[in-house]
């Protein structure tokens, strides 16, 4: 019988690259998304499906991370003296949202790595992972179908999302089987960053997981992988071998809204995007958007990224855009 899952495992150590010099002295999650650091999305992503015990891994010059969800005290005190509520509220959310801990990764192993300096706080039980470069829409929850199906299966979950073949050598791709269930799926082989050629699918693994606790033994005899990092895909593609040993693989498809804030320019469709959806920034922002972009050159694909970005949430809805 499934342990339920209680806490959930943020890796952060990463060195951001991609935007610097912007991250050359801010840690890339704090990046802001509209008005909310990316971490903050992820963190409420894990507390909405229930989770409230969130551990982050991190690294050097991350201390930006830990004081976003500590207090602030003279900043509060300065916020009630001006009777400012609405923005006293919003930075006692973030205050409050869940019970954080933190650990240091030390040398930048990769992923796998990362999740196994999650051990002692982790224990015996099973637990989610969710990598902060992918924000899920709040409205088309994925983490809780993954809960759902890891406690019906007693399994790792993982969560796919169908991507161009072109796109694939960015992923871990995923070699799958039918199951009972129309959205669910038996991982029988995984692939790190595979060719087009050599992928097994076009099903790629984003950046959440409900792993049972027998994948820190897998990790700790897991040899570096790709650029010479100790991958979790290859921990997985373990577990998937040999259901015996962990109950097996099995992935979610996701066709809801999934926002990429790893790279430059998904970065700023995804604030984008968030906004035109917001209902303060909504009105506003959606036909100023209209005519910035008339006057751009006139076209299809132009039209079709000014459509994209304006439609309305029931438009993207009944699209089934992601």
């Amino acid at each position: 019988m499934a342990q339920q899952v209680t806490k959930a495992v943020i890796p952060a150590a990463g060195l951001g690259t991609r935007f610097l010099p912007a991250t050359k002295a801010m840690p890339k999650e704090m990046l802001p998304v509209v008005d909310k650091p990316a971490i903050q999305y992820v963190v409420e992503e894990a507390v909405d499906a229930g989770l409230h015990d969130v551990l982050m891994v991190t690294g050097r010059n991350k201390n930006a991370l830990e004081n976003h969800f500590d207090r602030a005290t003279e900043l509060e005190a300065s916020l009630a003296k001006k009777g400012d509520t609405d923005r006293l509220e919003k930075v006692n959310y973030s205050t409050d949202l869940a019970d954080m801990h933190y650990v240091r990764q030390g040398d930048p192993k990769g992923l796998g790595h990362a999740v196994l300096r999650a051990r002692m706080h982790v224990g015996d039980q099973p637990f989610a992972v969710l990598l902060g470069d992918d924000i899920i829409d709040a409205r088309d929850p994925l983490l809780s179908r993954m809960l759902e199906v890891q406690a019906q299966r007693n399994a790792t979950v993982v969560a796919l999302l169908e991507v161009d073949p072109d796109s694939i050598h960015l992923y871990g791709a995923a070699a799958v089987e039918s199951t009972d269930e129309e959205d669910v799926v038996r991982i029988t082989g995984l692939v790190e960053k595979p060719d087009r050629e050599s992928a097994p699918s076009n099903l790629a693994i984003i950046g959440r997981y409900v792993l049972r606790p027998e994948v820190f033994d897998v990790l700790e005899r897991t040899e570096p992988g790709k650029g010479g990092e100790i991958q979790l895909t290859d921990a997985l593609q373990t577990l998937a071998a040999d259901e015996e040993l962990a109950g097996g693989v099995y992935g979610v498809v996701f066709r809801g809204r999934r926002y990429d804030t790893g790279d430059r320019l998904d970065y700023i469709k995804a604030i984008v995007q968030l906004a035109v959806d917001r209902a303060d920034l909504g009105p506003d922002l959606r036909p100023w958007l209209r005519e910035f972009a008339s006057g751009l050159e006139d076209t299809p694909a132009a039209h079709e990224i000014v459509e994209e970005m304006t439609a309305t949430p029931s438009d993207s809805l009944a699209a089934g855009e992601n």
